[in-house]
């Protein structure tokens, strides 16, 4: 074990601060359910967006992440299409602000702009996107605890604590263990503080992340100089062809049984699933958790953009200065680390944490861990916060106590929140590793929520009964995929379940008559979508003859282009400047500052125009 004393001091004030931090904003938050579930509305869009930012800079997810650097050089890029990354692309061009326009608290209450407060579906609408909601927030919440746990393990083993604990352990249950410990301090400050400690532990966080990023990449700089890794060829070609032509044979040969258990041999095949899967699930807007929440919570339309926009900015750049470093120190000294699991097989998950723990030097390590552990820590309160959010306002104060006092709300919040975390923990139990609850997560149950979020936004007729049967058909069926299928198969599957999802939305569309005209109309005046709105203008024009309807349909999708395109930019340019590569990094950075001149005056110019 590497921890010194200085690493210890680090980690602990770290977690005493978070401490300090929820009870310093427990009253503030408690002044009434908007300042404790979304700031009050007050928090510029910087913020946010740097909590919002900071959230996504998981453990789990990049432990996950450095695995595929190691395993697929600079083609890795594309892999996170998966969640789809770039669906913060589509928030900020135009999704962000329509969202917001709607003053909600939460996807649920959402509901009620778009499909209004009575009818047929509408209770059973409301009731399936709660349901969702919380079942991503407990996956989530899972997937968090479970890499946690297998980080934490590396760093100190069960041997040292064996002693000092008043019960046995089996061995695979050990980062679980270890997994609650620093859940307790994570679910503190989320639950007593609310948004504000929430964004303030947020940025505190990322301001030591980047600081043990750049000290990272700086090192593994250094350390690649007069060396060249051992990858095979197309290891440094971001491009790729139908199949994925690395072979590590004569390398590692059990980075082969890795690419064929993720199922990625197939490059060209995987990369048209994601893309085809990524842009729906970006049409369909945010999902119900801490990025939605994040978005509720901006000061107007506009921020929320803006916000949405700084995420890709603040995140990419910093993030994958450390995944590139980490897997550059993982190829240079492969030989010299433990990455045998309990089970006998290669644990890739495991690059990132043996490498922290012999490489970096003392006070990194422990300012490092602090990052990490913070990440963790900022992803899991946010995603309380969001569960908190939706049992307490669409379930307690809308069938349970609907005049329930202010005291009564937050400690129901409390409540709430240690419930939430206790499930998620026992989710994380079940878990076998980071893939396979992320496969799930992404594949399987996004796969059900998708047709029926893309057409809430663009189809006047679709009505809260099609809502609810397309969002109960896709998630009936993703759960049953998850049983039967095996995870790294489930992207395959995804035309399956949208076509299962969608049949239930159009079908229960058409079981109920359409949404009152008078909620249509409000909607349509008032997020401005575009789409297949024809009866609902005429109706508006109607009474106001000089109504303009949403004609940036080309402007918003040739802006989501060249944000994907920077979006990629951003993600490749520290792994072009830390591999050397520099042909590659100054073409990157030409076009990096083409496109922000032209988004300058098409989007950031234009953000009160739609």
């Amino acid at each position: 074990m590497k921890l010194q004393l200085i690493d210890f001091l680090i980690i602990a004030a770290y977690l005493l601060a978070t401490v300090f931090i929820g009870f310093y904003y427990r009253k503030k938050s408690s002044q009434d359910k908007d300042s404790y579930m979304l700031g009050g509305r007050t928090l510029p869009w910087y913020k946010l967006g740097l909590s919002d930012a900071s959230d996504m800079f998981d453990i789990s997810g990049t432990m996950w992440m450095v695995s595929l650097c190691f395993v697929y050089g600079m083609k890795s890029i594309w892999i996170p299409w998966l969640w789809p990354v770039f669906n913060q692309v589509f928030l900020m061009m135009y999704l962000s602000r329509w969202l917001r326009r709607s003053n909600a608290s939460t996807g649920a209450e959402w509901l009620a702009t778009r499909f209004g407060q009575r009818g047929p579906g509408v209770r059973a609408s409301h009731q399936v996107v709660i349901a969702f909601a919380l079942l991503s927030c407990l996956g989530f919440l899972a997937y968090g605890f479970v890499g946690l746990g297998k980080f934490v393990e590396i760093f100190i083993p069960w041997e040292l604590v064996r002693g000092y604990v008043p019960f046995a352990v089996a061995p695979q249950y050990v980062p679980h263990v270890y997994g609650i410990v620093f859940t307790l301090f994570a679910m503190f400050y989320s639950i007593v503080g609310g948004m504000h400690s929430i964004v303030l532990g947020d940025i505190i966080k990322y301001a030591v992340m980047t600081v043990a990023c750049v000290a990272i990449a700086g090192i593994a700089y250094v350390k690649l100089q007069g060396h060249e890794l051992a990858v095979p060829a197309g290891w440094f070609n971001p491009f790729f062809g139908w199949r994925l032509g690395l072979d590590w044979s004569r390398i590692i040969p059990e980075v082969n049984s890795k690419i064929s258990s993720d199922g990625y041999s197939l490059f060209g095949v995987f990369f048209m699933m994601m893309a085809f899967k990524g842009v729906f699930a970006s049409l369909a807007g945010p999902a119900p958790n801490y990025d939605m929440q994040k978005i509720l919570s901006t000061r107007s339309p506009e921020d929320a953009s803006k916000m949405s926009g700084f995420v890709s900015i603040i995140l990419l750049p910093i993030r994958y200065a450390l995944i590139v470093g980490l897997t550059v120190l993982g190829l240079l000294y492969y030989r010299q680390m433990n990455l045998q699991a309990p089970d006998g097989t290669i644990d890739f998950e495991r690059i990132l944490p043996q490498t922290i723990n012999n490489f970096l030097p003392t006070g990194l390590v422990g300012l490092v861990l602090t990052g990490l552990l913070g990440a963790f820590m900022g992803t899991f309160s946010g995603t309380v916060n969001a569960a908190q959010a939706y049992v307490v306002n669409d379930i307690y104060l809308k069938y349970i106590n609907p005049q329930a006092s202010t005291r009564r709300i937050i400690s129901t919040n409390y409540l709430v929140g240690v419930l939430v975390v206790a499930a998620g923990v026992a989710l994380g139990f079940l878990a076998k590793d980071v893939n396979t609850v992320l496969q799930f997560i992404v594949s399987a149950l996004y796969g059900g929520y998708i047709a029926a979020n893309v057409l809430k936004w663009h189809w006047w007729r679709f009505n809260a009964t099609g809502f609810f049967t397309g969002m109960l058909a896709g998630i009936v069926a993703a759960m049953v995929f998850g049983l039967f299928i095996p995870s790294g198969n489930l992207l395959y599957w995804f035309p399956v379940l949208f076509g299962i999802s969608l049949a239930g939305s159009i079908g229960g569309t058409y079981l109920a008559p359409p949404t009152e005209a008078a909620v249509l109309q409000h909607f349509y005046r008032t997020v401005r979508p575009w789409g297949f709105w024809g009866p609902v203008l005429a109706e508006v024009r109607a009474q106001e003859p000089g109504f303009q309807p949403n004609r940036n349909f080309g402007r918003n999708m040739l802006n989501v282009v060249l944000g994907i395109v920077a979006q990629l930019g951003l993600t490749i340019l520290p792994m072009y400047l830390l591999l050397r590569q520099h042909g590659p990094l100054a073409i990157t950075v030409a076009l990096l500052a083409v496109i922000g001149f032209i988004l300058k005056k098409t989007w950031w110019n234009r953000l009160g125009d739609d």
